[in-house]
């Protein structure tokens, strides 16, 4: 049987050849030729047959579409990862049939989390483990030392011999399928998509076109036999997911695995999910024992007790997880005609917009001082509740003030000065009660007294940034004498 015959496919003008360029011949376009399995000759293909004039069509076959009040609901059942974290994330679990794309900076502990909820779901179902970039003694002496670690912490007993964890060490993605095929397991994990190749096409693993084919193969298989599977995937260097966009749309979840090489903490962020929530976040140590959940993650972005100048609290929100944050800004004098500028954690554009605000609103002349900005812990705060906070810091610095214990500030921040409301603000004074919290400066008209009296809370509100400035700080920051 001969060989199929790829075509390479420009992605600008859609010209194909059967050889691969550089540059298109067509468009001139570079490196925009990606390489596709050839169709079928047109003599192969089945079609209708076409009626004789004043002929009926005859009917192709029994019709197929139903309405879609007459389609029957199957009750939803969510196979539990064995992490409440990865499961929240999730949406509570991973449903059969789907597919999740999991993706994270090399080194960052994908394949040890995938590994621990693998054996921990394999004591219920069975799990199939596909290994196409270590061999399969590289595989087992992880799990031997991570179930060691984890068998001695909780009842000193050694790894769990009857849990059905099958593992395939294989790169070639017929012989993937055919693996699936026979043993037909509840969830299978693939490590990763970027190694498999598919025989019929010429290009190395990874590229373009072995991506988007080993994607829409493992798709189909875990579609038709109810397989719930977990891709990994590699990023770029500028931390998007490696491969065709269209392995995001392919997939029903993509979670992306964040953390700083130099702290011990994992984020586990959800970007797309359609049977969840997005943007739901799910926070793990590494420790010597592998991947462990954080229960209390907020105490995680906490500084220390001890208030200091230029610091300032908020409550930031993840999906439905409120987190407490603390900020740190460093005002100083300049030595250049250009103040500096640096955020992290925070967009500095944003840091732009808030200093502007002040200088304007409040007669601050911040433009002739440097400003530093940090979110403490390293977590990424993107959600504009967070103005406020940020506003606090960076005057506190500016004035060599430090903001009462127990404070808290949520807000944005408007160009004209004003505070407007942010959404979930009960969720995030109770995640404050919570951690002992004793005020909370949060925007006019939030009607949420009643409920901050419940909580324990003093709740101060402010219709404009020197408002909630004076009722923060006890002090109006635009005196000099502050």
């Amino acid at each position: 049987m001969a060989k199929p015959v790829s075509l390479f496919v420009c992605t600008e003008c859609g010209a194909q050849t059967r050889q691969f360029f550089g540059r298109c011949s067509s468009c001139g376009s570079w490196n925009t030729l990606i390489e596709q399995a050839a169709a079928p000759p047109a003599d192969q293909r089945r079609r209708r047959p076409v009626p004789a004039p004043g002929e009926a069509l005859a009917p192709a076959g029994a019709r197929r579409s139903e309405p879609i009040s007459a389609v029957g609901e199957r009750p939803l059942q969510r196979l539990g990862s064995g992490y409440g974290e990865f499961d929240r994330v999730l949406g509570g679990g991973l449903v059969p049939g789907s597919l999740v794309l999991l993706g994270g900076d090399p080194g960052i502990g994908k394949s040890t989390l995938l590994l621990q909820s693998a054996q921990s779901m394999a004591a219920r179902t069975s799990v199939l483990y596909v290994s196409a970039e270590e061999s399969a003694q590289q595989v087992k002496l992880r799990w031997r030392r991570l179930a060691e670690a984890e068998a001695q912490q909780a009842s000193g007993s050694g790894p769990v011999a009857d849990a059905d964890l099958q593992l395939l060490s294989e790169t070639d993605l017929e012989l993937v399928l055919q693996e699936l095929e026979a043993l037909r397991p509840a969830v299978a994990i693939i490590d990763s998509i970027q190694a498999l190749h598919d025989g019929e096409l010429s290009s190395a693993p990874g590229s373009v076109a072995q991506v988007r084919e080993c994607a829409a193969a493992l798709a189909r298989i875990a579609k038709r036999q109810h397989t719930a599977l977990l891709l990994v995937g590699h990023v770029t260097k500028e931390g998007a997911l490696a491969g065709p966009k269209v392995l995001e749309h392919l997939v029903d979840a993509v979670l992306t695995f964040e953390g700083d090489r130099f702290a011990s903490h994992r984020l586990l962020r959800a970007v797309k999910n359609r049977f969840g929530a997005t943007h739901e976040l799910g926070v793990f140590e590494m420790r010597d024992r592998g991947l462990a959940e954080v229960t209390n993650p907020s105490e995680l972005f906490l500084g220390g007790e001890e208030p200091s100048s230029g610091s300032a609290t908020i409550v930031a929100c993840e999906g439905t997880r409120p987190l407490v944050v603390e900020l740190q800004a460093l005002v100083s004098t300049t030595s250049y005609a250009s103040p500096r500028r640096s955020a992290t954690g925070i967009a500095v554009n944003r840091l732009h917009q808030i200093l502007a605000v002040l200088e304007k609103h409040m007669g601050l002349p911040l433009s002739r001082f440097d400003c530093y900005l940090a979110v403490a812990g390293g977590l990424e705060v993107e959600e504009p509740a967070a103005d406020l906070g940020v506003a606090a810091a960076v005057v506190a610095s500016f004035r060599d003030l430090t903001l009462p214990p127990g404070t808290l500030l949520i807000g944005e921040l408007g160009l004209g000065g004003q505070l407007r409301p942010v959404s979930q603000l009960e969720l995030r004074l109770g995640e404050a009660a919570r951690l002992g919290f004793t005020r909370a400066v949060v925007p006019r008209g939030s009607g949420l007294g009643p409920v901050a009296a419940g909580l324990g809370l003093e709740l101060l509100e402010a219709a404009t940034i020197a408002q909630a400035l004076v009722a923060a700080l006890g002090v109006n920051p635009a005196d000099d004498r502050a």
